[in-house]
């Protein structure tokens, strides 16, 4: 049996529809269940499930409040994380870590390996990375599996933002020195239930394919979308927010082809079949 935390965000939703398509037994938590601000209770909780696997989706994840809420954020990403990696050890589980790109300094322009050295800019980066160092010290048997930009039908996103924005509006600006990938949750479920079906160990990098800016995603969010708005691209210094960002959030999948799993598909392509997900695309045809 597979437990899954964190069923009602973008990426544990799509991770449920996956399991049920392909008839696995799981059970999915919410913060109901499994509180990760009471690290204790959620070590006691998966003992007393003794689940075969956890796919670990829960995190504390808003960033800029992070800077201003570090206990809690260290709490729930880090000693909250190194409980249910105790849990899994007692009972002999499996465990898969969802991570983040932010574990790193985020300089240059080469993409990062998964052995990189870690230097996290905020909190949020410095409680995952906390998570990622309980995993690796206390299992043999873990994945940790670090995605970036995120976006799902399950939650809010900056595809959504984008989307939402007042339709009378003609121009709007977004920073362009921020390098990364997106991660569409509905193709990386599928990828995750592979690995936690499998005993290919180890930490992967897994986004969608494709490198692009924030203005370059707002651009083809609007192409696709049929929205005539003009994407007036910024630097970060124009736009500054509580927590600072990464200016390269390029994760190299090298960790993916060498175990064999497939990488996922272009970002642009992504794009699309989420606009279509949530009836949000005019021009299908403007793919690229």
């Amino acid at each position: 049996m597979i437990l899954v935390t964190g069923i009602t965000g973008q990426l544990g939703a799509d991770v449920v529809k996956e399991l049920e398509r392909r008839g696995e037994n799981f059970i999915g938590t919410t913060r109901k269940e499994l509180d990760l601000s009471n690290p204790e209770e959620v070590k006691n909780f998966i003992i007393e499930k003794k689940p075969d696997a956890v796919i670990h989706c829960a995190a504390y994840t808003a960033v800029d409040k992070a800077e201003s809420e570090a206990e809690l954020a260290l709490t729930v990403n880090g000693l909250s994380t190194r409980k249910i990696a105790e849990a899994c050890r007692e009972i002999g589980a499996k465990m898969l870590y969802i991570s983040t790109d932010y574990v790193f300094g985020g300089d240059g322009e080469t993409p990062y390996e998964i052995s990189d050295e870690k230097a996290p800019q905020n909190i949020y980066g410095k409680s995952k990375l906390l998570g990622e160092d309980s995993v690796i010290a206390l299992l043999r048997n873990y994945f940790i599996v670090r995605i970036s930009w995120v976006f799902g039908a399950g939650g809010k996103n900056f595809v959504k933002t984008m989307l939402n924005f007042d339709k009378r509006r003609k121009k709007i600006s977004v920073v362009d020195d921020q390098i990364g990938s997106p991660t569409y949750t509905a193709d990386l479920a599928p990828l995750l239930v592979d690995m936690i079906n499998s005993d290919k160990y180890g930490i992967y990098h897994a986004t969608n394919e494709g490198f692009c800016s924030w203005a370059e995603l707002a651009e083809e969010i609007f192409k696709q979308a049929g929205r005539e708005i003009t994407v007036e691209k910024i630097p970060t210094s124009d736009y500054p927010t509580p927590a600072k960002r990464p200016f390269n959030s390029r994760l190299s999948k090298k960790s993916l082809d060498e175990a064999g799993f497939n990488r996922l598909p272009s970002w642009q392509d992504a794009v699309t079949r989420f606009l279509t997900e949530i009836g949000g695309i005019k021009n299908a045809g403007n793919k690229k």
